[in-house]
């Protein structure tokens, strides 16, 4: 396998990771479960975007992900670009009970391959495991589909803390593998992972409109 050399030790690496799916499928308690490790019974809704941060440390390299919580509901779907579209991953969550919540992921996944194409690393999650007995979204279906739109998929619940740092820690792997792969290829700064790489750890808010292409 290729090796990061050269890199040294002190390399962190920031990446831009958006969660996304309808309103109440769990975006925001997998995150809450993820970064904090708390879990709240009521629903809170996120009205446009909240920001958290994790740090991991992956096989000797720092990676920092800026995790991006969506809100659900259609109005937010104009703002969506201006979240997702630096992404260097995105968790598509549906509720496994709730068969046109996973549709929507489909039209999420559409959508990112369109603006995005293959340099953004998927997973799909099927949460809230913890209400199995009113599953209408079957397990063969829906990792038939995220094979099919080259994303893994995970059962994850929230509630429970089952399966979530399994997702997170692979999306991360996924993405170094990706930034590894564009510096291979002598493009460091044709890509967004460049951009991200140096991203400045104070801006908690999307840029207007910075940066070149867009």
């Amino acid at each position: 396998m290729a090796s990061a050399g050269g890199a040294g030790g002190g390399r962190n690496l920031n990446f831009k990771v958006v969660l996304l799916g309808e309103g109440c499928v769990g975006k925001t308690s997998l995150v809450l479960r993820y970064v904090e490790n708390k879990f709240n019974d009521k629903h809170i809704t996120t009205l446009q975007a909240s920001f958290l941060n994790k740090k991991l440390n992956i096989g000797g390299k720092r990676v920092n992900l800026a995790i991006w919580d969506t809100a659900g509901q259609e109005r937010f779907h104009a703002l969506g670009p201006i979240y997702y579209r630096d992404s260097n991953g995105a968790i598509l969550v549906y509720d496994i009970t709730d068969e046109d919540s996973f549709q929507k992921v489909k039209n999420w996944v559409k959508e990112l391959r369109r603006m995005l194409g293959q340099d953004v690393c998927l997973c799909i999650a099927g949460n809230k495991t913890d209400l199995e007995k009113n599953r209408n979204v079957t397990v063969a279906e829906a990792e038939a589909y995220a094979a099919s739109v080259g994303a893994k998929h995970f059962h994850t619940s929230a509630k429970m803390g089952k399966g979530i740092e399994d997702l997170f820690l692979d999306l991360s792997k996924s993405m170094i593998e990706k930034s590894e792969e564009g510096v291979a290829k002598g493009r460091p700064g044709s890509t967004r992972k460049s951009q991200v790489l140096v991203v400045d750890d104070s801006t908690e808010e999307p840029p207007p409109k910075s940066g070149c292409c867009g």
